[in-house]
């Protein structure tokens, strides 16, 4: 049963967020609302006992979430076939563009986290 409610935590947010976006025309994604929205709730320990159940279940069954991706890419080989090589080349770009700029961010916070600030 905590596994359903924690879905229901979870579907709950990203619902809220969905609606905050909409209503007050946000440009964050209600998703990502959602998320945040969630990273709130998760000080309870009612709901992060219950979330938590329910991400360990998504998590253990994880391998079943790309099914459906693995179908549409076998439906679509044609297309794939047609532009696979700029997809394979924008996939490493902005993976070693993301990696870049994460090692950028953490260098920059670990340089002024280790120099003293003055009171």
């Amino acid at each position: 049963m905590p596994i359903l409610t924690g879905l229901a935590w979870l579907l709950a947010c990203q619902s809220a967020g969905e609606v905050l976006a909409r209503l007050l025309h946000l440009r964050l994604p209600g998703p990502v609302i959602g998320m945040l929205l969630l990273m709130v709730l998760l000080h309870r320990p009612a709901v992060r006992k219950t979330a938590g159940a329910c991400a360990d279940a998504l998590l253990a069954h994880l391998s079943l979430l790309f099914v459906p991706v693995g179908v549409g890419v076998m439906t679509h080989l044609a297309i794939l076939s047609q532009y696979g090589v700029r997809v394979a080349v924008a996939l490493v770009l902005s993976t070693w563009i993301g990696l870049a700029v994460t090692a950028l961010v953490l260098r920059r916070l670990l340089r002024s986290s280790a120099t003293p600030t003055e009171n």
